[in-house]
């Protein structure tokens, strides 16, 4: 019988763990469990005293070169004590593993495991960690690059249109509406802000937190080059969501651009970028779900589409009512 190609694989934990335990000299006391299947696979690697975090890179989803630049940018930032989740050496030195999947090649990244838990309705402390802890990020990233992605107006909102219009007509209402966002778009409004390195993702599901409010961020899978305004407005959008009584939404957004200004300054031509920023992000990501449709995007429906959009215009609609102010 011939072996049917696949186009994604769930590594066994079993397999993989004892992989990682030769590579890494552990001991045979650390168990490896899948931890959930997504865009990547995350494992879990522990014993009763340390645990670890490893990531299965998706088949064609990231080059070696890519994987690089991301773990180089996490060194670095472990380097200067920022609190982020950091690769871990084998025994050997080396930071990436190839396994052969089915499908093809798949990297293998062991990383520190961020303490804490995820905190989805979090208080207004912890937006102003998360806004000084993303300062800082942002300060020691500014004006460097690395040789990822560029986030401007292709990337964001052309590339991520022409995804979707494999799956959808570009009648529909709610391509109509990204097409016209993507007219209103301009490189030149972000004339003036500060580049640099950013994460693009970063929310409660990919932080950490202590009970004493400590933040630790993972997952810069997506990091790349770009407006670093970009950061803070899918945050803010992001919490937009999450918290439905928007006088609660107001005072933690403050705590956080509170946070954050108490380390970097945002100018008021950044704050009024906010409600572009975020989202540009969130048609970014609508165009990743396309973009990777073979790996189990089930919902990317037109219902989908329509819920989506619908939370981008209700973003757009209460910044237009409502002046983005920070308090110092």
């Amino acid at each position: 019988m011939t072996t049917f190609p696949v186009i994604a694989s769930t590594l066994s934990a079993k397999e993989l763990g004892e992989f990682v335990k030769e590579r890494y000299g552990l001991d045979d006391k650390y168990n490896c469990t899948l931890f959930r299947t997504g865009m990547n696979h995350t494992y879990f690697l522990s014993n009763t005293e340390t645990k670890y975090v490893l990531r299965v890179y998706s088949h064609n989803w990231r080059s070696k070169a890519e994987i690089i630049e991301e773990l180089e940018l996490l060194k670095s930032l472990q380097d200067k004590n920022l609190s982020v989740s950091f690769p871990i050496e084998d025994k050997d030195g080396a930071f990436i593993q190839e396994i052969s999947a089915p499908e093809g090649t798949r990297y293998v990244v062991l990383f520190s495991f961020a303490q804490g838990g995820k905190i989805r309705l979090m208080d207004n402390e912890t937006c102003f960690r998360i806004g000084s802890l993303m300062a800082k990020i942002h300060n020691f990233t500014v004006n460097k690059n690395i040789n990822r992605v560029s986030y401007n107006k292709k990337s964001l909102i052309e590339l991520p249109y022409e995804y979707l219009k494999q799956y959808f007509s570009d009648k529909l209402p709610e391509m109509e509406f990204i097409k016209e966002f993507g007219r209103s778009f301009q490189n030149s409004d972000f004339d003036n802000t500060r580049n640099g390195i950013i994460h693009l993702d970063i929310w409660y599901d990919n932080m950490a937190v202590t009970d004493d409010k400590g933040i630790t961020i993972f997952d810069f899978d997506n990091c790349g080059n770009g407006w670093q305004i970009l950061d803070v407005g899918y945050f803010c959008k992001q919490l937009f969501f999450i918290e439905s009584d928007k006088e609660q939404y107001e005072l933690k957004i403050q705590s956080f651009l509170r946070g954050y200004h108490n380390n970097r300054f945002l100018s008021e031509k950044e704050l009024q970028l906010i409600p572009k920023a975020g989202a540009s992000i969130f048609i970014f990501y609508l165009g990743v779900q396309a973009q990777r449709f073979d790996w189990s995007n089930i919902f990317l429906t037109e219902n989908y589409l329509k819920m989506f959009v619908g939370r981008i215009k209700a973003w757009m609609d209460y910044y237009a009512k409502n002046e983005v102010t920070v308090a110092i």
